[in-house]
């Protein structure tokens, strides 16, 4: 049985550390806290609650930024001697310990090095996240309502706050779209990589003769608008419909015309918003992603490529960027990495990381590709 090569894996983790401090640039980032720990302490910091958040939240993920890398040093120092101790006293036991360590060391160093390469324009962004099924009927509309759970169980798992903004049900089971937000910094940054279309193929548990069924859904990711963003929508660019909110099967759940569909009228673009309390609070929600999906377009423009983060998504054969198959074997496979699992059940409760770090570490490739040739 092969052992490990301690002294190279120190070195290893050590030059990759190196790298990634040399882009996030912890003496930067230290200016950066001690700016926003300055503006965090004045006295009428929450006279503006919105700005208040916004420069605590950033505190505290500049802050944990710094904090991953200098723990992650400690722990490579910590394992460098846990390895002496075990070779000085030939213990089994501690040199197992050191194996876990150097496992667990190497997934949070993977972890930290895809931050690294999350270096475009919105990457730090919260991100926009909308499911529509797809080919496939009511297996299709099912689909939308699993992926859509496991995006907000990965947020979850990441104590990620998350916002549902619109959801359509389908009249037999699942949705027919949803909307909703995940915030986080580099939520989009992540999340990006998951925009396309997903394939699912199963047993239908809606065919009463147990026939095995394909269907497909559409996931869409944009980064969520600021107000430095300028993007002005005049008024009379905008139709604005109100309508009552409905939950499953079309029960009434609001007695007021409360929910709001947006009309971009020059673009045709369309954004429905329901699960806020008051008309009020739903306008200004799908003017926010109203205004998003326009910045996304304007990046577009601007770039003269095709979309790359929220394109033309078919949700149908020939399109699919991952296949999740229950039936007749199980698997989890990303055609664009090529990474698969063999555990559908846990993907669809969230253990997506693997998934997401491939993706990212995928685009960084096409992207420099051209570069390079």
């Amino acid at each position: 049985m092969a052992t490990t090569d301690f002294p190279a894996e120190l070195r290893d983790l050590r030059t990759t550390l190196d790298s990634i401090q040399s882009v996030s640039d912890p003496a930067t980032l230290r200016a950066k806290i001690a700016e926003l720990s300055e503006q965090a302490s004045a006295p009428d910091l929450w006279d503006d609650p919105d700005a208040a958040q916004k420069v605590t939240s950033a505190l505290s993920s500049s802050q944990a930024e710094l904090d991953r890398v200098n723990r992650l040093r400690s722990r490579i120092d910590d394992l460098e001697t846990l390895v002496q101790m075990a070779a000085e006293e030939d213990d089994a036991d501690t040199l197992a310990e050191a194996e876990a360590e150097l496992v667990g060391i190497r997934k949070d160093m993977g972890e930290l090095e895809v931050r690294t390469l999350l270096a475009g324009k919105y990457d730090q962004r919260d991100a926009v996240v909308t499911i529509r099924a797809g080919a496939g009927g009511v297996d299709a509309a099912d689909f939308a309502e699993m992926l859509m759970r496991m995006y907000l169980r990965w947020a979850e798992r990441h104590g990620y706050a998350t916002s549902v903004l619109d959801t359509s049900y389908a009249e037999e089971a699942g949705l027919k779209s949803a909307t909703f937000e995940v915030k986080a910094p580099y939520a989009f940054g992540h999340l990006s990589v998951e925009a396309g279309t997903h394939r699912l193929v199963r047993i239908s548990p809606f065919d009463n003769q147990g026939r095995r069924q394909t269907s497909f859904a559409a996931v869409e990711v944009i980064p969520l608008i600021e107000q430095t963003d300028s993007i002005e929508i005049p008024e009379s660019e905008i139709k604005v419909d109100v309508f009552r909110s409905s939950g499953p099967g079309g029960q009434s759940v609001n007695t007021t015309d409360s929910a709001v569909r947006m009309t971009h009228i020059p673009t045709g673009i369309v954004v429905s918003m329901q699960n806020e309390k008051s008309q009020i609070q739903n306008r200004a929600a799908a003017l926010r992603v109203l205004q998003s999906r326009l910045l996304l377009q304007r990046q577009e423009e601007e770039r003269a490529t095709k979309k790359e983060m929220a394109g033309d998504i078919k949700a149908s054969w020939g399109d699919q960027m991952r296949s999740y198959v229950l039936q007749p074997y199980q698997m989890v496979k990303d055609l664009r990495t090529e990474h698969e699992v063999g555990n559908p059940a846990a993907v669809f409760d969230g253990d997506i990381d693997d998934f997401i770090e491939a993706g990212v570490r995928w685009r960084r490739g096409q992207q420099v590709a051209p570069a390079d040739a």
